[in-house]
């Protein structure tokens, strides 16, 4: 079975999704897909000047995932740059907020997405035993948790 994705924390969505080059030809311009993980790692190292293990921090991943995905985004760039593609953001495995989720049924505690819980609230249980009684840690009240009112019944 192959190891799920780690979610990639950011801070910053940009206000712009597309760059094209200028050009005076209607001809249809080739273009790169940048993550916006990758913009984030771009964005923290390039502009912001933190130090990689400081990036990695923040985006809540292994040094080494940082190197991988700076190189990735960089690589696209340098591309559309020198060779006058555009530049299209969008996109990746990404969240805003990782929560440490945890099942009262059976106690088994896992990493998901905020955005991912919200989405599909209804529907959302514990991949160990099925149960619906699941909820973030960080916005779980533990004395409400105990008597199962922040949970579906």
């Amino acid at each position: 079975m192959a190891r799920p994705t780690k979610w990639r924390r950011i801070e910053h969505i940009p206000t712009t999704s597309y760059f094209i080059p200028s050009s005076n030809s209607a001809e249809i311009i080739p273009e790169n897909i940048l993550k916006l993980e990758e913009l984030e790692a771009i964005r923290l190292k390039d502009l912001e000047g933190f130090e990689q293990e400081e990036c990695a921090k923040r985006m809540e991943v292994s040094r080494a995932t940082f190197q991988r995905i700076l190189l990735a985004a960089r690589e696209k760039v340098a591309d559309c740059l020198v060779n006058g593609k555009a530049l299209h953001i969008e996109g990746g495995n990404f969240t805003r907020k990782v929560c440490p989720v945890h099942c009262v049924q059976c106690g088994k505690e896992w990493s998901d997405s905020f955005e991912n819980l919200e989405a599909i609230k209804e529907n959302y249980t514990c991949p160990k035993c099925g149960s619906f009684k699941v909820c973030c840690k960080k916005n779980c009240n533990e004395k409400l948790c105990s008597k199962r009112m922040c949970h579906k019944q």
